[in-house]
């Protein structure tokens, strides 16, 4: 017999219901206990747990599992941090391009403003005077071409 109290505190968890919601979803279900909630008496009694035991034949093949799980773990581990690290490295060279292709763009900038303010043009690139647009062209009266002699 499983007092609440005792269980909240060993599973960090704050209230009865969500203990109740564990025992049930996470420990009942999947089999690894058997038993009855009893709200009244504030305990959980235990009629069945999985055994954890392994014999000492078992010992060294679970050593060994346990062995390998964490060599792939590690090289796993290993992995994510090289992708990161790539990650950060391919992050920062980005930034880096744009930022200079942003300079770049204000440096044209800057020189096409000053070429047409020495030129006196200054709203050259504003004024529709020197850009026909498709109307003006479809309206236009179109050249006959000379037949040749």
């Amino acid at each position: 017999v499983l007092p609440y109290d005792q269980l909240m505190q060993e599973l960090d968890v704050s209230n009865v219901r969500e203990l109740e919601d564990f025992l049930i979803n996470e420990c009942m279900y999947s089999g690894i206990v058997r038993g009855k909630l009893d709200q009244l008496r504030r305990c959980f009694e235990v009629q069945f747990a999985a055994g954890r035991d392994l014999t000492p034949d078992q010992l060294t093949n679970m050593i060994e599992t346990l062995s390998d799980w964490l060599g792939t773990s590690d090289n796993l581990l290993h992995q994510i941090q090289e992708k990161i690290k790539w990650a950060d490295t391919t992050s920062e060279l980005n930034k880096k391009h744009q930022k200079e292709f942003e300079d770049r763009v204000e440096e044209a900038k800057k020189s096409v403003k000053a070429d047409n303010d020495l030129r006196g043009h200054d709203d050259f690139l504003s004024e529709s005077g020197g850009i026909m647009d498709f109307e003006e062209d479809r309206i236009r009266p179109k050249r006959r071409r000379q037949p040749m002699a």
